[in-house]
């Protein structure tokens, strides 16, 4: 080829190099830049001149330079054309020092001065950009977006995607989208993909199809899936939107089920606006009321309230209204044909999506075969209760009255249950002119502990009326109730003896006996045993002095137990309430009254059975004396002179000297009895009474003197049937040293 057809092809492939559109440059096999064009001095900012002869490696950013080199090698070794844009991530270096990604297309090409390559450079900074944008946009959506190519293969995924399905990312890429798709749904699945890529139409999401996802766990879960196809050049691709649906689906099966149950509840349910009109109405409403649906909705909830009730539907509304919830409110409703309908009705608001009240819900119960129900168990519990509590009354009958003693109780049986307990009291006459007073709670309620406490109640009288002391008595009730299951009982007895002005009691677990003196209220200083029916504790007495025409106060833990109240606390407002009651100068029966509503305002409010008792001592006797004997034969004229002469001096005063001689020949024989069969000291107490003589001879023998019929030859046998005739009372009671013979005259028969 001659020279000048040389030059003309070297002019023609330069013209050629500064037409192309990209940077052109041209490397011989060492790396050296022998030729670039305009668009290289343009895109990376050196001239011409500055780029001739120089390594290529001066466009290569400093962290690959390195491996290129290396990479130029291999590549000559292979010398094939390789195509712009090859997956791989390039980047040029500018002459100012910037990166920037590049495209980079090599082309191999032999000449007579040996191997150069052709590298045409793409700055591609802006499609990158682009990418990018476009990949922040991906992150940045609300649900799990994968792209997926015309094959299948999953190309690109965002974070939602791998927090969806549990998957990496590098897990994903370049895998076939059926990796997502439940096993039951593969075999199916590439044939939907290929008659989408037919159509290709964007299909919203949540298109009425049951879609579910598989999670990497191998956990399935039902998704909306929305799919927009987009041509590339590299060739179509499909974007998929995936959500997982899983709360609202349970949210729609509870919905359903909700429908499901409203119409099937056996309660009306019915719902209206805030002026009353009716917006929904169940089956059950159509039953309850006699309107179908038809007729009930769009009218005015008013059609059900009776005359005499528009009132309340007002209140209601208004209350609704407030956002007020109205919860069980017993009311009448009417019926299509005119019935009133006993009903319970609950209310709330329904709200809009801003929260604005709009109606309220009613759920409305038909409750007339219930208040039919608990009428006629009322009327039976108030036939039950009056019977249990006549039972009661029978059981613990009313004390006698009781000579020279002032009484005043009362017993209020429980306002809860059937009303009946185990509280009892007794008051009784003891032939020696003492008194005995019973008090006693069998722990429990009903019948049961009501008959338990008739058993022992008359148990207790008695054996109180045979002259037994407190503690053998109350020894004797514990092995009582000691043989019943499962039973505890706490009583107090307490045995007066006015004349000596003395008290003797023993207490069982029963709350301490007041007493008071004046307007002083004190307690009285006993001891109190373990209950009835522990058993294995003794129960002790004490005897104790107390000022004559001082009042006792027993009461049951009714009085004065509280909820939420200290027990010495209560103690504390009863002594208070017994100070204010006496102080204003009551009478018994007012004080008993004033003490009552002091301690129980609310006489209906009760939950257990009250009992109180006061009982006034009466004045000390006009006249007592008394004096010891020996145990000498000698004693019975010693015993008679001191008779004697204590009527003397009597006589004054009482006219005691007609009934002298029987008093005398009385105390004979039983001083007499006392000497032959006792033991001494022997104490003999003479003491008078507006009404009665009564002569006591204590002595240190437990044996008790027994009558008996004396045959015509007996010496002994007469002096108690003496006594028994002419003694108006007589007897004998136990003491804990021995015991005392009694007898008693009547001042009126003088």
């Amino acid at each position: 080829m001659s020279t000048e057809g040389v030059k003309d092809d070297e002019g023609l492939f330069r013209a050629l190099l500064e037409a192309a559109p990209d940077a052109m440059v041209i490397v011989d096999d060492a790396g050296v830049i022998g030729l670039v064009n305009a668009q290289t001095e343009t895109l990376f900012g050196y001239t011409r001149h500055e780029l001739l002869g120089q390594p290529i490696e001066m466009l290569i950013p400093e962290r690959f330079r390195g491996h290129h080199p290396l990479h130029r090698h291999a590549y000559t070794g292979n010398q094939q054309v390789r195509p712009m844009g090859a997956g791989l991530d390039l980047y040029g270096l500018r002459k100012d020092g910037h990166e920037f990604p590049v495209e980079i297309s090599l082309s191999p090409l032999e000449t007579p001065d040996g191997l150069v390559v052709s590298a045409a450079v793409r700055d591609v900074s802006e499609r990158k950009a682009a990418q990018q944008r476009f990949r922040a946009l991906l992150e940045a959506a609300p649900d799990a977006m994968v792209i997926v190519d015309d094959t299948g293969v999953i190309r690109l995924v965002n974070a939602q995607t791998e927090t969806l399905f549990g998957y990496t990312r590098h897990e994903l890429l370049g895998q076939p989208i059926e990796i997502l798709v439940p096993e039951r749904f593969r075999g199916h699945h590439p044939a939907y993909r290929q008659g989408y890529a037919g159509n290709q139409q964007v299909r919203p999401m949540g298109a009425g199809l049951d879609l579910y996802g598989l999670r990497k766990d191998g956990h399935e879960f039902p998704v909306e899936i929305s799919l927009s196809p987009l041509e590339t050049p590299d060739g179509l691709v499909v974007s998929a939107a995936v959500r997982d649906v899983s709360e609202r689906k349970a949210a729609e099966q509870q919905v359903n089920e909700l429908a499901l149950l409203v119409q099937s509840s056996h309660d009306a349910i019915l719902v209206k606006t805030l002026d009353g009109t009716i917006t929904f109405w169940n089956a059950a409403a159509e039953h309850m009321y006699g309107y179908t649906a038809a007729e009930a909705i769009g009218s005015p909830v008013s059609m059900l309230i009776p005359a005499g009730l528009d009132g309340e539907l007002s209140d209601l509304l208004e209350r609704l209204g407030k956002g007020e919830h109205i919860e069980h409110l017993d009311t009448i409703r009417v019926a299509r044909d005119g019935r009133g309908l006993d009903v319970d009705v609950t209310l709330w608001p329904v709200r809009s999506r801003d929260d604005t009240i709009i109606g309220g819900c009613a759920i409305v119960r038909d409750i007339g075969e219930r208040r039919r129900a608990e009428r006629e168990l009322t009327r039976l519990y108030e036939q039950q209760r009056h019977v249990a509590l006549t039972l009661q009354r029978s059981l613990m009958g009313t004390p006698a009255q009781v000579p020279r003693i002032e009484a005043a109780s009362r017993y209020l049986p429980a306002t809860q249950g059937a009303g009946v307990g185990g509280d009892w009291f007794d008051l009784i006459a003891l032939a020696d002119g003492r008194i005995g007073v019973l008090i006693g709670d069998v722990m429990g309620r009903g019948l049961e502990a009501a008959a338990m406490m008739g058993q022992l109640r008359s148990a207790a009288n008695a054996l109180a009326r045979t002259a037994m002391p407190p503690a053998k008595l109350l020894r004797t009730l514990d092995a009582i109730v000691a043989d019943l299951p499962d039973q505890l009982v706490t009583c107090s007895y307490l045995v007066m003896d006015p004349d000596a002005g003395e008290v003797t009691i023993c207490s069982a677990g029963h709350l301490p006996v007041l007493i008071v003196d004046g307007r002083t209220v004190r307690r009285l200083p006993a001891p109190i045993s373990v209950p009835l029916g522990v058993g294995e504790i003794p129960h002790e007495e004490a005897t104790i002095t107390v000022p004559s025409g001082s009042t006792l106060v027993f009461y049951t833990d009714g009085l004065i137990e509280s909820r939420g109240t200290d027990i010495e606390t209560r103690l504390d407002i009863l002594a208070t309430a017994l100070e204010d009651a006496f102080d204003g100068g009551l009478s018994l029966e007012k004080s008993t009254d004033s003490v009552l509503s002091s301690l129980l305002p609310d006489l209906e409010g009760h939950d257990d059975d009250v009992t109180l008792l006061m009982v006034r001592l009466p004045a000390t006797p006009l006249a007592t004396a008394g004096t010891y004997l020996t145990v000498d034969p000698r004693s019975v004229i010693n015993a008679r002179r001191f008779l004697s002469a204590t009527l003397q001096c009597w006589d004054e005063t009482a006219g005691c000297e007609d009934l002298a001689g029987v008093a005398l020949l009385l105390t004979s024989e039983i001083v007499t009895n006392a000497i032959r069969h006792a033991q001494g000291p022997i104490r003999m107490r003479v003491h008078r009474t507006e009404h009665d003589l009564t002569v006591e001879v204590t002595d240190h023998s437990p044996l008790q003197p027994q009558p008996r019929r004396a045959s015509d030859t007996d010496e002994a046998g007469r002096g108690l049937q003496l006594v028994e005739a002419l003694a108006d009372t007589w007897g004998t009671r136990a003491t804990n040293n021995g015991k005392t013979v009694w007898f008693t005259k009547s001042l009126s028969r003088s």
